[in-house]
């Protein structure tokens, strides 16, 4: 699911609507729209929405808060840098290189967890990476799986000149590594599950070896966040209601992870399973803690270089700088650019109990 929602789509009028759309009409308002898409640290939102969770918190605030879940990933981060959402679910690496590079000023509101085992790669018959110099590697190109394998190479002291590349639909992967031919793959989740289980398949490096790297995020219109707090406030509150009984080993937690599982094409078991390779911030304060910390910042800084040489931040930027990034452990790149924010104040207010 991780590397599906990866694809990089942008097309010139999304660019310049992404571009034009925000500066126009941030504002004190009463309703809000929010548009998440399917992936186990996402799938929380559905259960706000139809729990009445999200309706609670916000009838406190007075406001109304939609909830509307869109099967095409990339597509809904394009439709919310034209101003059609207010918020979106999104990777780290997607916040930079679409709205953000594309000149929409984004808050990253909350820090809902981390892949950490679901993203990974796949050799077929040894379990030495270096022998994957001068093979093939199938994944979606411009993707986490793109850069997990980027990642894995670095590892080993190899480079992604050391392999070729094979652009590969998420819908092939699986049956690609059952062809003779196809000796290595990069996906995720249930998908790293199902080629690694293959016969004569090793599982070489995963998302786990770098923690904090492929961040899973709710992101906000920054002007409308300034305009608009109790918009913040409604949506962390009603977030991390949901995560105390996710979290929680009690019937209604065991309910929630069943209808999610359901919900998200498996089961209550199959749910857990990719749960137990996401690193869920279930406290505010452990998100807080985490996105505040010297790792968080490295794996942001090198997420950015990465967009950079991959031709992520669009045909403007000249350096990795080209798109500034504000976070609690120091700026990164261009301040006078700065479009991705990482802030801590909603969430802290979960922490302190003050929503």
């Amino acid at each position: 699911m991780h590397g599906t929602m990866m694809k990089k789509l942008l097309c010139a009028g999304a660019i310049a609507l992404a571009a034009l759309a925000p500066l126009a009409q941030a504002e004190e308002k009463k309703t809000f729209n929010l548009a998440w898409t399917i992936y186990v640290g996402w799938m929380p939102w559905k259960y706000a929405d139809e729990s009445g969770i999200m309706k609670k918190w916000a009838d406190k605030y007075g406001i109304e808060v939609n909830i509307s879940q869109i099967n095409d990933y990339v597509e809904s981060i394009n439709q919310y840098s034209a101003s059609q959402f207010d918020g979106v679910v999104a990777t780290s690496m997607d916040a930079l290189s679409i709205p953000a590079a594309g000149g929409v000023d984004t808050t990253a509101l909350i820090v809902g967890s981390y892949s950490n085992g679901n993203d990974g790669l796949v050799m077929k018959g040894t379990d030495d990476l270096k022998q994957i110099k001068g093979q093939q590697v199938h994944l979606v190109e411009l993707s986490v799986s793109h850069y997990i394998l980027a990642k894995a190479l670095d590892s080993v002291g190899l480079s992604e000149k050391d392999v070729k590349v094979v652009n590969t639909s998420d819908a092939d992967i699986v049956a690609a590594f059952s062809t003779a031919d196809v000796r290595n793959v990069a996906t995720w989740s249930p998908l790293l599950q199902e080629v690694a289980a293959a016969p004569d398949a090793h599982q070489v490096f995963d998302s786990a070896s770098v923690p904090g790297h492929v961040k899973d995020l709710l992101i906000v219109n920054s002007e409308t966040l300034a305009d608009n707090p109790a918009f913040g406030k409604a949506v962390t509150g009603a977030w991390y209601e949901v995560m105390a009984i996710m979290a929680s080993d009690t019937p209604e937690g065991a309910e929630l992870r069943a209808q999610l599982g359901a919900a998200s094409g498996t089961d209550q078991a199959g749910y857990e399973a990719q749960l137990k390779g996401t690193h869920m911030f279930f406290q505010p304060a452990e998100a807080v803690a985490f996105i505040s910390g010297e790792p968080a910042h490295e794996a942001m800084d090198s997420v950015r270089k990465f967009s950079f040489d991959h031709g992520l931040l669009g045909d403007g930027a000249d350096s990795a700088d080209f798109v500034g990034i504000d976070m609690p452990a120091g700026a990164l790149g261009d301040q006078g650019n700065l479009k991705l924010r990482f802030d801590t104040r909603y969430m802290q207010m979960a922490a302190d109990g003050a929503l």
